[in-house]
């Protein structure tokens, strides 16, 4: 209390004589904002900071998550960009239109996501995707490939050799769409299956960089009442985006993106042959692995996050 009061005292006996106060502790490191836009008939929730006039990085999460996944790398990259990490529709915190309204499908995600970048006047970008992220920003690549900057992908898959046996009970459902099938995925949302994600391939000493918080919050969201139908119509609809990859490989082979594949090396869904397939289409794409599981930023964010940001700066125009 003596020393409370000494300080305050010292304060204003220095205003008195016209000295300056000492200043008020300050924050490190780049204020992170949230914030909604409605794009395509739809509230989307988005974070977003760094300078606007920098070059912008889209950061597109993936099942089941959000753009929580990103809440570590939109600081490592926001002191030299301009991060924009949008929720897609039917996750987090963005608007999940009714399904009578509303296809859930990987088209409607990506003409959402085209909207929202138009409605916040992102002309040219760079893009980190991540599972569902990839194929909706492989739409947005080819759709306008002026746009593109350069491309980051952590075990975002474009190449069926990416495809593991996980994936078995859901080729299921994509050959015989019965109900049978349709129920078995309901287990793929339970928060036991969730966790078994962030956990599954994370070697012993990194499992306590896992934050629990993780597969709860995404647990709470697919268990909102109707979501898991959501849920379960986009795993139908992946199919179709296995039929585009010879579109989106097109794309890299036109275009070639600057590129760099960070990848889970023991990802249960999507395998390295699926990152180093990168190299056939655009043979200077840059693949990186990590002794780590699906989701790597979680376990590995900081190595990985310097190393999305030293590809970055190589590759990103800056004026």
């Amino acid at each position: 209390m003596f020393l409370k009061n000494l300080f305050a005292g010292a304060v204003v006996s220095m205003a008195a004589v016209g000295q300056p106060a000492p200043a008020a502790p300050t924050t490190a490191g780049p204020v992170v904002h949230y914030r909604y836009a409605t794009a395509d008939g739809v509230k989307v929730f988005y974070r977003e900071a760094g300078d606007p006039r920098a070059p912008t990085v889209l950061l597109l999460h993936g099942f089941p998550t959000s753009s929580f996944m990103y809440r570590n790398l939109i600081p490592l990259l926001a002191d030299r960009y301009h991060v924009i990490a949008p929720d897609l529709p039917g996750f987090g915190l963005t608007e999940a239109p009714d399904r009578a309204h509303y296809a859930y499908t990987f088209d409607r995600l990506a003409q959402t996501i085209d909207a929202f970048t138009e409605t916040l006047g992102l002309k040219r970008y760079a893009m980190e995707v991540f599972d569902y992220g990839a194929p909706v920003g492989w739409r947005l690549a080819v759709a306008h490939p002026e746009r593109i900057t350069a491309i980051v992908t952590q075990n975002g898959n474009a190449y069926e050799e990416g495809l593991s046996d996980g994936w078995n009970p859901i080729q299921a459902y994509w050959k015989e769409p019965t109900p049978a099938h349709r129920e078995a995925l309901r287990s793929f949302l339970s928060e036991e299956a969730i966790k078994w994600q962030y956990m599954h391939g994370v070697p012993e000493a990194l499992v306590d960089r896992v934050a629990p918080e993780t597969w709860a919050l995404d647990y709470s969201q697919v268990s909102r009442p109707g979501n898991a139908d959501i849920q379960l119509d986009l795993f139908l609809d992946y199919a179709n985006n296995v039929k585009k990859y010879p579109a989106f490989q097109a794309y890299f082979r036109k275009y070639q993106p600057p590129l760099l594949a960070a990848w889970g090396r023991n990802d249960p869904f999507f395998l390295p042959p699926g990152a180093e397939a990168f190299k056939r289409d655009i043979p200077k794409a840059e693949v990186r692995f990590y002794d780590t599981g699906h989701f790597a930023l979680e376990s590995n964010g900081p190595e990985i996050g310097a190393e999305i940001h030293r590809f970055l700066d190589r590759v990103v125009p800056r004026q």
